[in-house]
């Protein structure tokens, strides 16, 4: 038997080696675990379930600050973490939500290991199974769930009866798993729509529709699509949202970037098929106000990071990874370079699983330079030679260098106040977050993070 170290760190370490795969996407295991553990799944606040391919964290964001702001509680679960395990699984509590405890963390996960013994179980199979253990134990009046990979034989797929369904954009990414073409992933993607659940579609690419409509028509689910049944969009500064029912004037998200009027749309869609009385316009605009996410189109205020970049920068973290998360960033600098123009570098790192070029070419003509890092720790990391060889094929001068702390100290040899991005993998991000915030990044890292 191994060492029962009780911490969470050292439980995670050993759930790592329980599956000689990181990703095998199946619901036979988490089943059989989950019917061990008396089932928590059946025993969920009624549970919001988002799948997609970018958008996805961004939307439970908005959801969970409207939701609060309308007095309610929630929890919320997501991944990958950026700093710490503990931030995947968020409780409710008397001021809002915060992420779960050390104590508690530690407990369930020592739960599900004895309850699962020796037999094979991935990472995140069983890390849900722990957070469908701590939801299942405080009450609240929602939960946010997120789709770790793919849909339908996703470990949070087990949930019969959501109280909606949610479709964030769909594009190209994570091919070795979910198939080479736009229609194989959206099929995955739709696997998680249920009968007579109302599944609520953000915007997509014609062929991506085209798939979910044809899956959710034969699972029997309710379906409400971006510019079919429901708008929203930005006018004179505000936020328009509009359905059959209603029209709302909104302030913009406090998200900064175009794409996220369409997380934003996406979230007041549920909201509105759920009916709840609870939640009114006033809510609805606090949320959009108060809204935070961090990694996503996020300032970096003052901090350590500061002290080796050039005098009077800007830096700005992101996590997206795939083309068209390139082109949503490209888009929010563009924006941001028309009202208060400054020279942007980019400081980029890739797992090689990703699409650096598809990535890479929707900054062309708008950073002045690409300085590449290889991801500290990370063996599926792309070497920063490789990256800025990419980049220059995508018509970007690029710059390889050994690390973030190298990168930030280099951009000054390229312009003067610049808009720093550091970007390319939410990775990347947790241990950039991790230097700013000078704490420790979590020992469980990387690619044992999440399979999304």
């Amino acid at each position: 038997m191994p060492d029962k170290k009780t911490g969470s760190d050292e439980i995670l370490k050993r759930l790592l080696v329980l599956h000689p795969k990181i990703i095998d996407l199946s619901l036979g295991r988490m089943n059989r675990l989950l019917e061990r553990l008396d089932n928590p799944q059946n025993k969920l606040p009624p549970v919001i379930h988002v799948g997609g391919t970018n958008g996805k964290g961004s939307t439970i964001a908005v959801l969970r600050s409207i939701i609060e702001a309308a007095g309610l509680s929630v929890h919320s679960y997501t991944s990958p973490h950026l700093v710490r395990f503990h931030e995947r699984i968020r409780l409710s509590d008397a001021g809002g939500s915060s992420y779960i405890g050390e104590p508690e963390l530690s407990s369930l996960l020592k739960e599900c290991e004895q309850a699962n013994g020796a037999e094979p179980i991935t990472f995140f199979e069983i890390t849900t199974a722990a957070a469908f253990l701590a939801f299942s134990r405080q009450p609240a009046d929602y939960l946010l769930l997120e789709v770790g990979l793919g849909g339908r034989l996703d470990a949070t797929n087990v949930i019969d009866k959501p109280a909606a369904s949610v479709i964030t954009p769909v594009s190209i990414d994570h091919q070795q798993y979910l198939g080479e073409t736009l229609s194989e992933i959206a099929g995955e993607k739709a696997g998680i729509l249920k009968r007579n659940v109302p599944a609520i579609i953000a915007s997509q690419f014609a062929e991506a529709a085209d798939i979910i409509r044809s899956v959710g028509a034969r699972a029997g689910a309710r379906m409400f699509f971006a510019e079919e049944d429901w708008h929203c969009y930005e006018e004179h500064g505000r936020l328009v949202y509009s359905d059959e029912n209603q029209l709302l004037d909104l302030p913009l998200p406090a998200l900064p970037g175009t794409h996220q009027i369409g997380n934003a749309g996406t979230a007041i869609a549920v909201l509105q098929q759920l009916r709840d009385d609870r939640i009114n316009h006033k809510h609805i605009a606090t949320g959009l106000k108060t809204v935070k996410w961090r990694a996503r189109m996020q300032r970096l205020e003052n901090g350590p990071l500061y002290a080796w970049a050039p005098f009077n920068s800007e830096i700005w973290l992101d996590g997206g990874h795939n083309a068209a998360a390139g082109r949503a960033i490209a888009q929010a600098m563009a924006e941001m370079n028309d009202s208060n123009p400054r020279p942007l570098i980019l400081i980029i790192g890739m797992l090689n699983t990703k699409d650096p070029i598809g990535f890479f070419e929707s900054f062309e003509g708008l950073a002045s330079v690409a300085i590449t890092v290889a991801i500290p720790g990370e063996e599926n990391a792309l070497s920063a030679e490789v990256l800025a060889n990419i980049a220059n094929q995508a018509g970007i001068d690029a710059l390889p260098v050994a690390d973030i702390k190298e990168a930030l100290n280099r951009a000054d040899e390229f312009e003067a106040s610049p808009r720093i991005l550091i970007g390319g993998s939410l990775y990347l991000a947790g241990q950039v977050l991790a230097l700013h915030e000078n704490r420790k990044v979590s020992a469980i890292t990387g690619t044992s993070k999440s399979p999304g």
